[in-house]
């Protein structure tokens, strides 16, 4: 009885084996408060796809870096990158905010006046970034000394918990959080 058992286990074990299970994609979510899903290397091959002639270090170090800032501050590094992808044209700026300034979400950038908030270094542009999207996406507090001198203008905290709900308030573009749904599904 029990080699009859054995030998029937046996049968189901190879043939469940043999038999081809389809492939799951699970997406990224647009919940701002969530945990990314992508690793370093997924974000930068996202981002290569798009800017092909992007510097692939620097992508690399950022990605690195917004997923390790957005882990301590509770935000999610897909969207985070995605909205950095989306802010500077996949690092081509272009606009007030420019490369050498690490600013990479537009941060204080209203006019020639006021071209944006500079940071020392990347991961510094990066911090505050991810420390904005932590205003618009909880009323947790931050775990890191804020370096994001807009911060404390987020009114009220916590008002935008998703990427579609950054229309009309991170961004005027009513169709802003569309597109950062967009790019989440791309990547």
């Amino acid at each position: 009885m029990k080699k009859i058992f054995f030998v029937f286990v046996l049968v189901v074990f190879v043939f469940l084996g043999c038999k081809t299970i389809p492939k799951v994609t699970v997406e990224p979510s647009i919940n701002l408060s969530d945990v990314g899903i992508k690793t370093a290397e997924q974000l930068v091959n996202f981002f290569m796809k798009e800017n092909p002639q992007g510097n692939k270090e620097k992508v690399q170090r950022l990605a690195k870096f917004y997923i390790e800032e957005c882990k301590i501050e509770g935000i999610n590094s897909d969207c985070a990158f995605v909205q950095m992808c989306l802010e500077t044209g996949f690092l081509r700026f272009g606009n007030l905010v420019t490369e050498d300034m690490n600013n990479f979400c537009g941060l204080g950038a209203i006019d020639s006046n006021q071209r944006g908030l500079v940071f020392k270094t990347e991961q510094e542009g990066v911090r505050a970034h991810v420390q904005h999207l932590h205003a618009y996406a909880t009323t947790k507090e931050l775990k890191n000394p804020c370096i994001d001198t807009r911060y404390k203008y987020v009114k009220p905290r916590g008002k935008a918990p998703t990427v579609l709900e950054l229309a009309g308030t991170w961004a005027m573009d009513k169709e802003y959080g569309n597109k950062l749904q967009g790019m989440l599904k791309r990547l």
